[in-house]
């Protein structure tokens, strides 16, 4: 099949998706939104078929993140934080950056912004949760560019080796750094993106939530059409 019908064909089955979703627009990023190579999408009917997780992969860029001296941020963090929950998932969380609490221990989203995700809906045996830094930066400061720089290729790994049904970015940097483009939230929430060929939804920070409660309503929504999407991309 040529590579355009095979574009043709993925880009019916967003349209699909989203309007079972109620969503009026797809937004898709170029030139992210292939898969990766090598990836084959199924046949109009047919389930898609899984690959078995490469743990020697993932052990092995795992251990390279845990060393990393990319950047300045390996002189101040405690601990490199890789992130939390099982990698055998197909739900994906991406924040900023680690805090103080995670910092200290190794562990993304565990202090009280994690605990209000845990609350928002999700159980960490049943996604993976980790950071676009993943080290803390001093007084928990916005990641700055070049850090962003060094540290992606981890997450862009992950995202490889968890090959999510979707993902939900928390905060602005996260979606920014995913997503390459930059607008306030509000105007973000809301809205099914694409990251090479995954369905992204982003919305807001825990912290943000912590500060004004009157985000929550919104941040439940963008939750539920997660899961909305994982669910249907479960059941195709």
């Amino acid at each position: 099949m040529s590579e355009g019908g095979e574009a043709v064909r993925a880009a019916r089955r967003s349209l699909v998706r989203a309007r079972a979703l109620g969503e009026r627009t797809v937004y898709r990023l170029s030139p992210a939104s292939r898969p990766a190579a090598g990836a084959l999408a199924p046949a109009d009917g047919e389930p898609a078929q899984r690959e078995a997780f490469d743990e020697a992969a993932w052990d092995a860029v795992r251990e390279e993140a845990l060393g990393c001296t990319r950047c300045e941020l390996c002189e101040t963090r405690t601990r490199v934080v890789w992130g939390s929950g099982t990698p055998h998932t197909g739900l994906m969380v991406v924040g900023e950056a680690p805090g103080f609490h995670e910092d200290q221990q190794g562990e993304a989203f565990v202090g009280r912004a994690g605990q209000l995700l845990t609350k928002i809906g999700f159980e960490r045996d049943e996604v993976f949760i980790t950071n676009v830094l993943k080290c803390r930066p001093p007084g928990n400061a916005d990641p700055q560019p070049h850090q962003v720089a060094q540290c992606e290729p981890y997450l862009e790994r992950q995202i490889e080796l968890i090959r999510p049904a979707v993902i939900l970015t928390l905060g602005r940097h996260a979606a920014r750094t995913l997503l390459r483009i930059d607008e306030p939230m509000g105007r973000m929430r809301g809205r099914v993106f694409e990251y090479r060929g995954v369905p992204l939804i982003a919305t807001y920070h825990p912290a943000a939530l912590l500060r004004n409660a009157s985000l929550k309503r919104p941040t439940w929504e963008d939750v539920q059409l997660a899961r909305r999407i994982y669910d249907e991309g479960k059941r195709t």
